[in-house]
This record gives C-alpha cells, sequence and structure tokens, in this order.
C-alpha cells in the first residue's frame, strides 16, 4: 500500500516510495454506457477514465447506481448487449484495447489477465454443481489439466484462502458453506487461472464486521503474494481507508474525484466526497447527529443540467446548474470535476 493508518497519530501517513514502473495494467478513458429500454434511455457512464498499475489497489466509491458495477463489467465484456450499448471510450490492457477485440480474445483475458469477484456469491456460484467442479472446470478447459490434477489444483486454491479441510469441502455444494466460506471459494475461483487483475465487486456485502475483515485481510495477503492489481467497488469508506492506494469517486455514472487516499481523506477536492466523508461515524462527534447527504442521486435516465450534484449541493451557485465542470488535473495525481475544486482544497 502507497499509505497507511497510524494508529498512534490518528491519521493517514504519507507513503514512503512509489513505484518504479509507471505504465498502467489497466487503463480505462472516456468509458460512455446507454441502456436502452422500453421506459427510456438511461446514460450509465458518462466518460469514466480510470487506470491501475501492478500491485495496487484502487478503490471505487460512490452511492448505488453510480455505475461502479456497470465500468466493471464493461471492463470484463460481460455487459448485457442489449439492452446496453457502449457509445465509446477504450479498455486498454497492458495497452491493447479490449472493446474492440475480438470475443475469443475477451474470453482469453477474461480469467486469465482480469478476474471478477462478484457481490452475492450464493447467486454467481451455481447451487447444483460442488464448489470443487466449479474450480476445476475452468483448469480443464483453460489449463488443459486432467480430473485428478484440477481436483488437485482445486484444493490447494481452497486452502489458499484458507477453508478450512479443503480436502474434504471440495466435494461441497455452496449451499453448505457459511457466508463467509463462499466468498473465499468465489476468490478461489477468481484466481485459479492467475489474474494479474482482480476486481472486487463489494466483497464484503452482507457478512459480519469480523468476517469482513478477514476477506479483506486475505484479499491484501493474495495481492501483496502476486503483485496483483485490485479493483475494489464499494460504499465503505472504512474499508476504503485501511486497503486502498486510490480512490475514484463516482456520481451519475461519472468520476467526480480522484487521489490517493492520503489525499482525499485530509482534503476532498469535491462537494460530494467531502459529504461522503462527513457522514462517517467519529469518536470525537459522540452524542452529535450523523451529517447526511440530503436527497437522492439522480435518475440516469433524467441527470440534471450542469453538475449532476448540484441539486444536493450546500456549495452550489448559479454557474453550477448551468455547466457541466471539466473532469481536470489538479496536480500531484489528483483529478476533480468541479467548478471550485482548488478553492476546497485551499480553504476547505
Amino acid at each position: 500500500m502507497s499509505t497507511v493508518y497510524d494508529g498512534e497519530k490518528g491519521e493517514f501517513v504519507a507513503p514512503d516510495e512509489t513505484p518504479s514502473d509507471t505504465t498502467p495494467l489497466l487503463e480505462v478513458e472516456d468509458l460512455r454506457v446507454e441502456f436502452r429500454t422500453g421506459d427510456g434511455v438511461a446514460s450509465v457512464l458518462n466518460g469514466v477514465s480510470y487506470h491501475v498499475m501492478a500491485g495496487e489497489t484502487l478503490a471505487v466509491l460512490g452511492e448505488s447506481g453510480s455505475g461502479k458495477s456497470v465500468t466493471a463489467q464493461t471492463i470484463m465484456g460481460i455487459l448485457d448487449m442489449p439492452p446496453a450499448v457502449i457509445l465509446g471510450g477504450e479498455v486498454r490492457f497492458h495497452g491493447e484495447e479490449l472493446l474492440k477485440a475480438k470475443p475469443s480474445r475477451r474470453m482469453e483475458v477474461r480469467g486469465d489477465g482480469i478476474a471478477m469477484i462478484f457481490q452475492d456469491a450464493l447467486s454467481a456460484l451455481n447451487p447444483v454443481f460442488t464448489v470443487g467442479f466449479q474450480i476445476e472446470e475452468q483448469l480443464k478447459v483453460r489449463r488443459g489439466m486432467g480430473k485428478a490434477e484440477a481436483r488437485k489444483r482445486a484444493i490447494e486454491l481452497l486452502d489458499l484462502v484458507k477453508i478450512p479441510n479443503a480436502k474434504g469441502r471440495v466435494r461441497n455444494y455452496p449451499h453448505e458453506f457459511s457466508g463467509g466460506m463462499r466468498q473465499r471459494a468465489m476468490i478461489a475461483m477468481s484466481l485459479a487461472l492467475d489474474p494479474e487483475l482482480l476486481i472486487a465487486d463489494e466483497p464484503t456485502t452482507a457478512l459480519d464486521v469480523t468476517v469482513q475483515a478477514q476477506i479483506m485481510d486475505l484479499l491484501r495477503e493474495i495481492q501483496r503474494e502476486r503483485d496483483m492489481g485490485l479493483i475494489l467497488i464499494t460504499h465503505d469508506l472504512g474499508v476504503v481507508a485501511e486497503v486502498a492506494d486510490r480512490i475514484a469517486v463516482m456520481y451519475a455514472g461519472r468520476i467526480v474525484e480522484q487521489a490517493d487516499v492520503f489525499s482525499l481523506f485530509r482534503n476532498p477536492a469535491h462537494p460530494y466526497t467531502e459529504a461522503l466523508l462527513q457522514s462517517l461515524p467519529r469518536l470525537d462527534l459522540k452524542g452529535q447527529e450523523l451529517k447526511a447527504i440530503k436527497g437522492l442521486p439522480p435518475s440516469l435516465a433524467n441527470i440534471p443540467s450542469g453538475c449532476p450534484f448540484h441539486p444536493r449541493c450546500p456549495r452550489a451557485v448559479d454557474r453550477c446548474k448551468q455547466e457541466v465542470p471539466d473532469y481536470h488535473q489538479l496536480g500531484g495525481g489528483r483529478y476533480s470535476a468541479c467548478h471550485f475544486a482548488e478553492e476546497l482544497i485551499t480553504h476547505g
């Protein structure tokens, strides 16, 4: 990680070193996606851009419906088309453009290069096959392994993700696992083909706090061992503070701020990020009411004019209602889509 939380100081400490390799593992540039249904057209992604380095954790934050999961599904090539329509943009993995690649090439990259952990392991796993079979199948198809070799590797993977008695549990069905164990099995399946980039879409949803911590510790341990890139999709700022190197904040299908975790938590450059941080429970505010962001996220079928956040923004002026703010660089690898980003950083 490039930043850590210092418990004694009660704050984040700046990175000690920076990666020597500056070539991104994954680059997403100006990605635009619509959903066209009988009820109308929803602009789900409106120019999303971010990148991930090898060994780095990028956290993608935002309320439900902001476009976090759709971006991941577009990267993976698993969007339902129709109703989804990709209007433009690029997804480059090791510099290779994937959106225009042949389906056979996308299949090669999926699993070998980029893998994904889905939100609900019980829904993602097939209930009529054992967990072992589901891991072994891809090893046999994609790696040409025989049955015995694939079974051995499946047991090794379940053992890697710390499932007790992996040799026996490999014959169990998904419903025979607890929520935390199912999530571990999903991680084992996603790691089967040794991906260089892992996308974890709300990997700790519906798990209790202790199990959440175990899952995140497991992901960090595996990431360090493999120098694997990680995109962590979440709405949990506490998890982000612990594990992320950089953060991309999404709102209404757009990245509104991007920065390293140290800078973003210390001094947000967008009112939406500022409001998210203010809504966090804090020990020093014990007994006080939590601050909530007023209103609701906009419908993606009817995004407000100007800055999409302006109806909920306490800092909004007439300009915010009329002009869409540019997504611009602030220096030091920071980006913001706010007319007053520089003022926010300077004066808070």
